[in-house]
């Protein structure tokens, strides 16, 4: 949510790029009778536009959490091999994109794939608007190539889902009833379902009113792996409720569109051709490759227009991801 700092913040930042644009309409008609002020002209010109598209940015991100870390849960779905595999190429997408990003990235929790890939990953993402940037991410994710796991290399359609939730920023905003949580511990198990060590150091826990489960092992410790699924099984909870908001507000509406949590979002498309869509903003990009080497950029800055326009047309706006 914006505190008084932050919307004194984008006033200043408002009548910044006010005072930029004056002086850019000065060097312009100094440019006019001196052609070496050209070069300066576009210098303030770029850096202008750089600063409206951070102040855009910043008008965007007016969620109640769009300012919180958050966690990404991604889970292989159909597709076998391949949706395991694929799994495991989003993982590396949004741990290189927080890279580019400057955001800090940490895989919390990963159960490998029976012959590649992995089954699900749990990413924490820490920084400056976390949340509010990769909120549109979730979704269903869809493949399409030439599976490397197919001895005639026939074209194979994949899935996988990803969650993301927003962490808490204080734990007063969701409160966990002690009672309410079942705890179970066992040996973590690698990639097969071979053990990787011989203490009970994996935790899992049921959340017994709602039935949601976590599940952590990625830590050697016991303690740290009960402290990182505490933290996922908050932001769960807090998911839960905003979604159950969410639905409330679409009723109240009279809207008969579902909230669309569970969507396909984006299709990758490695073959015949490559390309990656994303069927809610109609965003296309051809190579594919820096897609999934994290340059995910053009899809979140699509995603967060389409919401900024959804919110100054009401009529049209649907539940948000």
């Amino acid at each position: 949510m914006r505190t008084l700092g932050d919307l004194k913040a984008t006033v200043g930042d408002v009548q910044g790029l006010g005072d930029t644009l004056v002086e850019l309409q000065t060097l312009q008609d100094l440019a006019k009778g001196e052609p070496e002020f050209a070069d300066e002209v576009e210098t303030e010109a770029r850096a202008a536009s750089e600063r409206l598209g951070r102040l855009e940015l910043s008008l965007a991100l007016n969620g109640p959490h769009d300012r919180s870390d958050a966690i990404l849960v991604i889970h292989s779905g159909e597709g076998g091999i391949d949706a395991q595999d694929f799994a495991a190429m989003l993982s590396r997408m949004y741990l290189r994109w927080a890279d580019r990003r400057h955001l800090k990235a940490e895989l919390l929790d990963e159960t490998g794939g029976e012959e590649a890939g992995i089954k699900n990953a749990t990413i924490e993402l820490k920084g400056p608007n976390a949340y509010g940037l990769v909120r549109g991410e979730a979704g269903s994710h869809r493949l399409v190539r030439q599976s490397p796991f197919d001895s005639a290399h026939r074209r194979h359609t994949a899935f996988a889902l990803v969650e993301v939730l927003p962490e808490l920023d204080t734990q007063s905003e969701i409160t966990i009833n002690p009672d309410d949580v079942k705890m179970d511990v066992f040996r973590a198990s690698g990639a097969g379902g071979q053990h990787v060590n011989k203490t009970s150091s994996a935790v899992r826990l049921t959340h017994i009113p709602t039935g949601i489960v976590v599940t952590c092992q990625n830590e050697r410790s016991q303690i740290q792996n009960r402290e990182t699924a505490h933290k996922i099984l908050g932001a769960r909870l807090l998911e839960r409720q905003m979604r159950a908001e969410a639905e409330e507000r679409t009723r109240l509406k009279g809207d008969i569109q579902a909230a669309g949590f569970g969507n396909r979002i984006r299709s990758y498309v490695l073959h015949p051709y490559t390309q990656v869509t994303d069927h809610r903003t109609e965003t296309s990009v051809g190579d594919a490759n820096a897609v999934l080497d994290g340059a995910l950029d053009p899809f979140i800055d699509a995603y967060l227009e389409r919401q900024m326009g959804l919110e100054q047309d009401p009529a049209t706006a649907g539940p948000t991801a």
